[in-house]
Order: C-alpha cells, then sequence, then structure tokens
C-alpha cells in the first residue's frame, strides 16, 4: 500500500486535492510513479455529469510516467484516476515512451495526438487536395490537426477567436484562417477562402456554438466530424437538415472506440510517438500546473486562454 496524493472530484465544480491509498499492484498491473497528467476536455464532461462517473472519484485519463521498479518511461490514455502521484494501470494500457520524447511532451501527446491521428486516418481519411475546415485550430488537438492533415497533402482552413491563435495555426501550414468571433456569417466565409466551395470535412470540436457553421460549410456529401463540445453540447436537430444541405454526414466519434484493441492502441500511440521523436510533428504544451493549482488549469482551458496542451505535474 502507498500514500500518494491525488485530485478527487466530490461535486461538479468542486476539485479536492487528497491522501489517497494507494493497493499493490495486481497481476495484471504496474505502479507506475506519474510524471504529468494531461489536461482534456472529458475531464470537465466527467465532472459535469455529461458524461456519468460516480462521485468522489480522482479525475484525468491520461499522463505518462516511469514504472516503479524498473524505471522504464510508459504513457497511457483512457485511464481514469491518472491525477496522482502514484497509480496502478493494466499492462496492456500501457504504450512504450521512445528515447528523447520527454515524459510531459508524451503525457501531453496521449489523448490528443491519437483522437487528432484517427480524425484524419479513420473517420474521414484525408485525401491530397481535400480541404477540411478546423476549429480552435490553436488548441491542442487542432494544432495536431492542421499538421497531420497538411502532412498527408490536405489543405486546412482555420477558425480560431483571436489574431495570435490564428497566427499559430497558420505558421503550422493552415492555408486559411478565420476569426470566429467577428461578426459574419461564418459559413459565408469558410467558402470565401475555399474559392467559394464547401469543404470535404469540418472537424469540430467546439460544439453547440459551430455546429450549424460547420454544417453549412460543406459540400455536397461532405462530412461534420463532432469530436467535442467545448461550447456545450450540441441540441438535437432535425435529420432533414442533412438532406436539404446535400445529402450530409455527421458522426461523433470517441477515442475508446479507435483504440479498442492492444494493436490499434500501439499502432496509434507509436506513430504519433513516433513522429514527434522524428521532428516530424510538433506539440506546444500551453501551460503547466500543480495539481493543488487545477481549477486553474480547468479555468483557463474552458474560457478558452490557452493555445496547445495543458498539464497538471503531481
Amino acid at each position: 500500500m502507498t500514500t500518494t496524493e491525488a485530485l478527487v472530484v466530490t461535486a461538479p465544480d468542486v476539485m479536492e486535492l487528497q491522501q489517497v491509498q494507494v493497493p499493490d499492484p495486481g497481476p495484471d498491473e504496474v505502479q507506475v510513479r506519474v510524471g504529468a497528467v494531461g489536461v482534456n476536455f472529458i475531464d470537465v464532461y466527467q465532472r459535469q455529469g455529461v458524461y456519468p462517473v460516480p462521485r468522489p472519484f480522482t479525475t484525468c485519463s491520461e499522463g505518462a510516467g516511469e514504472v516503479v521498479g524498473t524505471g522504464e518511461r510508459v504513457a497511457w490514455a483512457q485511464r481514469l484516476g491518472s491525477a496522482a502521484g502514484v497509480i496502478n494501470v493494466p499492462r496492456d494500457a500501457l504504450v512504450p515512451v521512445p528515447d528523447g520524447v520527454d515524459l510531459d511532451v508524451a503525457a501531453a501527446a496521449m489523448l490528443q495526438g491519437m483522437t487528432a491521428h484517427y480524425l484524419v486516418n479513420t473517420t474521414y481519411e484525408i485525401k491530397p487536395g481535400d480541404v477540411a475546415l478546423v476549429h480552435a485550430a490553436a488548441g491542442g488537438v487542432g494544432q495536431l490537426l492542421v499538421q497531420m492533415i497538411t502532412r498527408k497533402g490536405g489543405e486546412v482552413i482555420a477558425t480560431a477567436g483571436t489574431a495570435d491563435k490564428l497566427e499559430i495555426a497558420q505558421r503550422l501550414g493552415a492555408r486559411g484562417a478565420i476569426d470566429y468571433t467577428q461578426s459574419g456569417d461564418l459559413a459565408e466565409k469558410v467558402r470565401e477562402a475555399n474559392g467559394g466551395n464547401g469543404v470535404q470535412v469540418a472537424y469540430d470540436g467546439v460544439g453547440k456554438a459551430t455546429f450549424e457553421a460547420s454544417l453549412a460549410s460543406l459540400r455536397r456529401r461532405g462530412m461534420l466530424v463532432l469530436f467535442g463540445g467545448a461550447s456545450g453540447q450540441v441540441p438535437p436537430f432535425d435529420l432533414q437538415r442533412l438532406n436539404s444541405g446535400g445529402s450530409l454526414y455527421v458522426t461523433r466519434p470517441t477515442l475508446a472506440h479507435y483504440i479498442e484493441t492492444r494493436e490499434d492502441l500501439l499502432h496509434r500511440a507509436g506513430e504519433v510517438l513516433g513522429a514527434i521523436s522524428a521532428g516530424e510533428l510538433s506539440l506546444e504544451i500551453g501551460g503547466r500546473y500543480p495539481l493543488r493549482d487545477a481549477a486553474s488549469a480547468y479555468a483557463d482551458l474552458e474560457g478558452r486562454r490557452t493555445t496547445g496542451k495543458l498539464l497538471l505535474v503531481p
């Protein structure tokens, strides 16, 4: 039994740093000393009850660290309870961290990196010449989407809320950049940036505030990939909207269904971490917060005051 600090959710708006007891690892587990923990919107959804989790629970699902006793460097995603100094993790949920990739970078890359990977390679496979709309393009997933799409020969029309954020997206390869806080029809601006045409795919992690504009930005038989709801959950809508828009597609994927097998997990994580190690994919860490300052980290995330990836450091 090991005593450690953990960030425990006791109510929708309450996170407490508590001393918890971590049992010895089971036969299919290893104990990991956590080096860094990723901050994600799924943590907010779980805390608020959008994704119900019985309270109290230790928050966060992603991180990296060293195996106790061996020092092996490992990373993981989809493991609720990661915001602690020491945790037990199933062996088959861990992936090796390549030499040359720091643990904080590995922690930052897992959930958002594999999300971007499945979005552009599987949910809608980007082909050379495709034009994609990427909302919140300076955020953690957004920056990775811009890079992965352009590496595959696609083009990106990026949206963000400030000039600085748009500059980041353009530096990473976005062809068009639109400030969605400015007045005017967002879908019209997207089409103007694409020579009057709709886009093949819209990657939308913002949700409620951008959903209609994303649909209206698509060309016939285009696909809206709704992978998050940073501005709130999208309300029910009339499916005839897809008909009138041009036989459109809408999907709501989640990472867990794309890494269900050990083979898929190793493939996606290996490609993401390998590209970072090779210098082919850059990842911005937008802030590091001690566990005791987690409330500030989530306030910054939910207030869209950050770029890149936020981390908690035990």
